[in-house]
């Protein structure tokens, strides 16, 4: 099949499909497509079939992640093909689900009724404590510090939560090996931001729910609530469990990935003990404590804000290259900070594309890497160009990308 017929969910099989599809009681739930994955709230227009090979027009799914026949499991059933014509839409299998396990609330009007019993107090401190523990930087500020600080944002913000977290494990915009993707899984969670399984669900859910009811972290419930405030409110373990469970079931079944998510503060112990010992073996216990500051605090603030920025600013302020059904905006000065992460428009467009800045002058450094690792061997299937599709030649878009 060419490029414009060929409609396959390359990161998620059929039993995560099925899996994804428990929480939407007698509703539609769109499974990703070749175009992008996990689509934003756009209008759907179902044509229901029987499980087998769904066809629509030209179109037929020949399978979901490399399985070659559409199945029933439970009373969860593929039964259609859905068709959108605009940026943002896509044609994909459609799941219809009679269950409702997934009980984790999201939102501001929901998570602020409570009371301060109801604020997750490990987070707070972990946040928290992250912030007061920088304001050391100035009493250690050494160059090599800050050298440190530098290769650490770079390696876990841009690597680890940009090219790792975002574009390969939510989106999957290239394919790569297992190992490599547990390197980069380890090095989004020594960014401080929550495992890769918890950091994907939520995701997730943001594209699916976009600037609606159930979008975690919408800025029309205020611009804080989008930036940081959404991370605070409590959320019992049943609630995360089926939150995961619902939303990234495909690494669930990693026993790396779940690893990795049962020693999240392990790692950032060992990195700290690691920058202490390293800086003071070459410098002495001042530069030490600086190295620990600076690659640990300084590194993790930064990271942290440049991210929650994506969620806050890029759905508030900036220009917009096609009309999608959300918010969703770009922003030179998140897109440079966030290591390309700001041309935030373009990405809920097309969201499986590795390549988030769509015109020359929108710079994007995560996808260099990636087109690093593609050289080396390291990445294949990588997702360059927008899709050959009826909703790529609607696109609004005042320039060519290039």
């Amino acid at each position: 099949m060419d490029g414009k017929s060929r409609t396959i969910a390359h990161s998620i099989d059929v039993a995560a499909a099925i899996d994804m599809s428990r929480g939407m009681k007698k509703r539609l739930s769109r499974m990703p497509s070749e175009d992008d994955c996990m689509t934003p709230n756009s209008t759907l227009e179902p044509v229901t079939r029987q499980t087998g090979a769904p066809k629509h027009d030209d179109v037929e799914i020949e399978a979901i992640g490399g399985v070659s026949d559409m199945a029933e499991a439970g009373d969860a059933v593929v039964t259609a093909v859905v068709a959108d014509d605009r940026p943002g839409g896509h044609l994909g299998a459609v799941i219809v689900q009679e269950d409702d396990d997934e009980v984790r609330r999201d939102g501001a009007k929901e998570l602020l009724k409570g009371s301060w019993r109801d604020l997750d107090w490990v987070v707070l401190g972990w946040i928290g404590g992250i912030h007061i523990a920088a304001l050391a930087a100035p009493f250690y500020f050494t160059w090599s510090g800050l050298a440190v600080f530098a290769l650490l944002a770079w390696i876990t913000g841009g690597l680890g939560v940009c090219l790792g977290y975002h574009r390969l494990l939510t989106h999957g915009s290239f394919g790569t090996y297992r190992p490599v993707r547990w390197l980069f899984a380890l090095l989004g969670g020594i960014s401080g931001e929550g495992s890769s399984l918890i950091w994907v669900a939520n995701h997730r859910k943001h594209h699916v729910f976009s600037d609606q009811e159930g979008d975690p972290h919408s800025p029309r419930e205020g611009g804080l609530w989008a930036h940081m405030l959404w991370l605070f409110p409590r959320h019992p373990s049943a609630e995360v469990d089926a939150h995961i469970k619902r939303w990234a079931p495909d690494l669930q079944r990693d026993a790396g990935l779940r690893f990795l998510h049962s020693t999240f503060l392990l790692w950032h112990i060992a990195l700290g003990v690691g920058l202490l010992a390293a800086g003071w073996a070459y410098g002495g216990q001042y530069v030490g404590v600086s190295w620990l500051v600076w690659g640990m605090a300084v590194r993790m603030v930064y990271v942290f804000h440049v991210t929650w920025f994506v969620n806050s600013a890029t759905h508030m302020w900036g220009y917009r290259n096609y009309e999608t059904t959300d918010d969703s905006t770009n922003l030179w000065w998140v897109g440079l900070l966030a290591f390309g992460e700001g041309w935030h428009n373009n990405h809920h467009a097309y969201q499986r594309m590795a390549r988030h800045g769509h015109r020359w002058w929108e710079l994007d450094v995560t996808y260099w890497a990636i087109l690093v690792m593609e050289k080396l061997g390291l990445a294949w299937d990588v997702v360059h160009t927008i899709p050959r599709s009826s909703s790529a030649t609607k696109a609004r878009v005042t320039a060519e990308a290039s």
